[in-house]
């Protein structure tokens, strides 16, 4: 039987426990950040989680022993896989997630590395005076040239594609120009909690999405509610209002009086017979008061109606006389 060094052992069985105790387990990608950069995010999280980073095949073991106690963190194992490291905390997986993120800083490209977006060079100086860089820009497929005591590029230049390896000499001088394509940092693979395990996919959303997506649909649930007249203790205040509204409008355009919608019907009732004077050359001195008083207030702002009355269509803009006449017996009988 082979013989497993005690540290190994001990590393495992921590690991263990960890996992155990803890609410939520995650796995973590940690490909292509610098040491010192991982002991800089360990101690941004150590107030919230443990991070602990060692060889795959202890990580699986130790998963393999947690689940004996946690079913379903055997589904981890998947996630085990390159540079990887295992979180434990009580944070859940969604905050967890953010804090994460907040990890994630820019880094400078290495050789081999795939760009994860277009690499492009800005037309303006750089921060080279004269001197043999300029060689080592232009053999990079830089134009670069001497303006002003200054090294400067004529144009926008793409040095690498979205996709493409970074050469050597490329990753090398994009620290110079200031440009660190990469961003590194914590990257949760899955998180799992309660014998759920959560993708990143899922935990990859704003913060208000949920809030928001229920408001929303309490906002339409209301508005079918009130469109089908359809009564619950949310809706029967707008559906007494509406019904308020569709009321009134249809007795001022029967002419039935009441006492809500007297004023409105003496209003149009004057609108009318002034516009059946105007029309028919009856006018003196008060009905031209009148007339132009009323032009005024129309070509005035029109001010908000109160939110239970809607407002009622004008009849026609030339009335008969007959018409007047008739309108008015209805009115007063």
């Amino acid at each position: 039987m082979a013989h497993v060094a005690a540290w190994k052992k001990d590393l495992v069985n921590e690991l263990v426990q960890d996992m155990i105790q803890a609410p939520v387990v995650a796995v973590v990608d940690m490909a292509g950040i610098p040491g010192q950069q991982v002991q800089s995010m360990r101690a941004g999280i150590r107030a919230d989680a443990k991070l602990k980073m060692t060889k795959n095949n202890l990580m699986l073991l130790a998963i393999e022993e947690a689940a004996k106690e946690k079913p379903g963190l055997e589904a981890l194992k998947d996630s085990i896989h390159g540079q990887c490291a295992i979180v434990t905390t009580e944070v859940g997986p969604f905050k967890l997630f953010k804090k994460l993120e907040a990890t994630m800083t820019p880094a400078p490209a290495k050789e081999g590395q795939l760009a994860p977006f277009d690499i492009v060079v800005p037309k303006g100086p750089t921060p080279f005076g004269p001197g043999p860089i300029i060689g080592e820009l232009q053999k990079i497929g830089l134009p670069a040239a001497i303006e002003a005591g200054k090294i400067v590029v004529k144009k926008d230049t793409t040095l690498v594609k979205t996709g493409e390896p970074i050469s050597g000499p490329i990753a090398a001088m994009l620290p110079k120009l200031e440009i660190l394509p990469m961003i590194v940092g914590l990257d949760l693979r899955v998180a799992y909690e309660d014998g759920v395990v959560y993708s990143k996919s899922v935990l990859d959303i704003p913060e208000d999405y949920y809030s928001t997506m229920f408001a929303t649909a309490a906002q339409n649930a209301l508005a079918l509610g009130v469109s089908i007249a359809f009564p619950t203790e949310e809706t029967i205040v707008p559906l007494i209002a509406k019904a308020f509204r569709e009321t009134l409008g249809l007795s001022i355009a029967a002419a039935i009086p009441t006492k809500e919608n007297i004023d409105m019907l003496l209003a149009k009732a004057d609108a009318q017979m002034l516009s059946v004077a105007a029309a028919c050359g009856y006018t003196n001195d008060s009905i031209a008061a009148r007339l132009n008083s009323a032009a005024a207030a129309a070509a005035a702002p029109v001010e908000a109606a109160p939110a239970v009355v809607e407002s009622v269509e004008e009849e026609e803009e030339e009335v008969s006389e007959e018409e007047a006449a008739a309108g008015l017996s209805a009115l007063f009988g």
